[in-house]
């Protein structure tokens, strides 16, 4: 029955113009349809243009059964529900029920509204601020998701946004004056009525490490699960599996205090008190932290006395917060709220102080105006096999990375599955025709003080050659930063860096320029999908091996050693194998695309671990010497 849907003739060559069956495509379908009918797990890597999704769609669509499907982003499931199952849908004439469900940030809180367009009544207003109020409040009456999104007024990163959404703890839930017209519970109704589910990694981790209250469950009950880009769910639980706080926290906690003193408990003047100490001992933390952009070892510096201070200070404007809210129990809901977040926040402050319980990394980060303090348990196995077992049905896993050269014993032990059938499906590019790799020769160490002049002076001719057009994916901010400034001096091509807008943004400006360079790191690794001659010449700095003072790295490491492993072959190589191979996935997207990749580090050939990143790789012609690269780009060039 699947073999005959994937056929030339079959549902979907007759719905989908220009759709041709795929043996690999046919393969993982059979497999996926497989293991939802005998409720088992699987794992499956689909190279890149295997056509993965449908490969999981149409069984699932076919079961009868209530699926959830799980993305990696937002952006993936967004695409996922809006241009792939709409020809599913179409192709099997399915008439079941569909549901995109979001986190709850994502969608207007109408009492949060309320509360900010009446406060801005009462103190002094921001009119930029208050402008945007005036027009979501206006979009508010039309919009029947409520989903920010699709609210055109309101830029993505707006300081808007967390005013007038949600979180756990500052929801009211039922008891909150508009929860009849809430779009969060609509959405999850939405939801619990559906057959098929789609929602992304955070939200579905959240549901089992959570359970949001005042609404019951976040996730329906399914009996089949199926996760794409699943390579990203290990680290993405172990957030969920610990425990944070952070400064942003306290803030609208202090926010919410205070609109609740100007709009309900005037009379309260130690309200405003509470929230101004809340504010001031978190920036001060935030001081004594350090520098931004730093991610450090908690246990390192919680004993250290200015750290002390600091704590004692938040944990006394946290007990001052408690006393004064305990008086105006009942004055209002938003007060009430803010009494039950205040005590959770202080348990959570001292149990993260309490540095003492094994089996977690403590570690925190810092950005210019605010700091987080986090707990990550070192494996999530035993949770999630735990959730699977209570969960029973089938579990499916696929993603472009999940072996390293062919084994997934690295994903399957980090998740604890254990899956009745695992197996890679190859791409179907002929990478032979469309792709050449080079590791230059005369490359200095990875290390190298003056590597960023190296590459700048070595690679400038390639990317100017080649009419710009090119990724340069780097390991390191700092490497990216100096890279993007030399470029910007040396090369008469357009260079766009990371970080300077938002990641669409940029993006969407490499693809229209058509003669850009691209200096970036971590984001643009995945998830990215340029095809055509826009994008044809990929370069990687070095190998990513995560930076050694990394304190969640070290702590997997210390608790790998503990166990008896060998943390470098166990823990630190296979994930800068999977890493690598995200990165080098960014080339060739499409049957007709070509290009050159470049990897700067001479490890790849004269390190013995060296041959197992070259095997996890697609086979593409290997060569040391660029000039072979730079001839290989001209004939692409003048081909199109």
């Amino acid at each position: 029955m699947i073999s005959e849907i994937f056929s030339q003739q079959g549902a979907l060559g007759k719905a989908i113009p220009g759709f041709h069956p795929r043996q690999a495509q046919i393969d993982m379908a059979e497999a996926v349809h497989s293991a939802i009918g005998a409720e088992q797990q699987l794992v499956v890597e689909a190279g890149t243009g295997t056509g993965k999704t449908f490969a999981y769609l149409v069984p699932a669509l076919k079961s009868g059964k209530k699926v959830v499907i799980s993305t990696g982003s937002k952006n993936l499931q967004e695409q996922l529900f809006h241009r792939d199952l709409p020809l599913i849908v179409k192709a099997l004439d399915f008439f079941g029920h569909i549901a995109l469900l979001k986190g709850r940030s994502n969608y207007l809180c109408l009492e949060r509204l309320d509360r900010q367009i009446l406060e801005s009544h009462t103190g002094e207003v921001d009119t930029a601020q208050f402008s945007e109020l005036v027009k979501v409040r206006h979009w508010s009456s039309e919009t029947k998701t409520g989903d920010l999104g699709d609210c055109d007024d309101v830029a993505e990163d707006s300081l808007v946004i967390p005013l007038i959404t949600s979180t756990n703890e500052n929801c009211l839930g039922k008891e909150c004056p508009r929860f009849a017209e809430c779009f969060v519970s609509k959405a999850r109704k939405k939801a619990m009525d559906a057959d098929v589910v789609v929602v992304n990694h955070h939200l579905f981790l959240a549901d089992l490490a959570i359970k949001e209250t005042g609404f019951g469950e976040l996730i329906p009950e399914a009996e089949v699960f199926i996760f794409d880009e699943a390579h990203q769910l290990p680290d993405i639980a172990s957030q969920y599996f610990g425990q944070s706080l952070s400064s942003r926290q306290l803030h609208e906690l202090a926010k919410d205090i205070e609109i609740g003193y100007r709009t309900e408990a005037k009379d309260m003047r130690q309200l405003q008190k509470v929230a101004e100490k809340l504010r001031q001992t978190s920036m001060d933390m935030r001081l004594e932290l350090g520098e931004p952009g730093f991610r450090g070892n908690w246990r390192d510096v919680v004993n250290q006395p200015s750290i002390q201070r600091s704590i004692e200070r938040l944990q006394d404007a946290l007990q001052f917060a408690f006393d004064v809210l305990k008086l105006a129990l009942g004055r209002s809901q938003l007060l009430d709220s803010a009494y039950e977040r205040a005590t959770v926040i202080s348990g959570r402050l001292n149990r993260i102080c309490d540095v003492s319980i094994t089996g977690y990394s403590y570690w925190f980060d810092t950005t210019p105006r605010h700091f987080s303090l986090h707990i990550t348990p070192l494996s999530v196995a035993d949770k999630f096999h735990e959730q699977m077992t209570i969960k029973q049905g089938a579990w499916i896993f696929t993603s472009a990375t999940l072996a390293v050269n062919d084994d997934f014993g690295y994903f399957c032990h980090r998740l604890g599955l254990k899956p009745v059938r695992q197996f890679s499906l190859p791409s179907p590019f002929d990478y032979e025709k469309q792709a050449r790799l080079c590791v230059p020769r005369y490359l200095p160490e990875p290390n190298y003080f003056k590597m960023s002049d190296v590459l700048a002076d070595m690679l400038g001719p390639v990317i100017e050659g080649n009419g710009g057009r090119c990724f340069f994916l780097c390991t390191s901010h700092q490497m990216m930063k100096q890279l993007g400034e030399k470029f910007r001096e040396t090369l008469s091509i357009p260079v766009l860096m990371q970080g300077e807008t938002s990641k669409q943004k940029t993006l969407a400006e490499f693809m229209s320029l058509g003669n850009a360079l691209l200096v970036a790191t971590g984001a643009f690794w995945e998830g990215i999908d340029v095809r055509g001659d826009t994008l044809s010449c990929v370069i990687i700095d070095k190998l990513p091996f995560t930076a050694p003072d990394d304190p969640l790295l070290k702590a997997r490491i210390e608790d790998c050693r503990l166990q008896g492993g060998d943390p470098f072959s166990q823990v630190q190589l296979p994930d800068a194998v999977i890493t690598l191979k995200q990165g080098v996935g960014r080339l060739i997207r499409d049957a007709q695309d070509k290009g050159a990749l470049i990897i700067c580090d001479n490890r790849l050939v004269t390190r013995d671990y060296g041959r197992l990143f070259l095997a996890s790789l697609p086979s593409i012609p290997r060569t040391r010497d660029l000039a072979v690269i730079q001839d290989f780009l001209k004939t692409i060039s003048q081909k199109n």
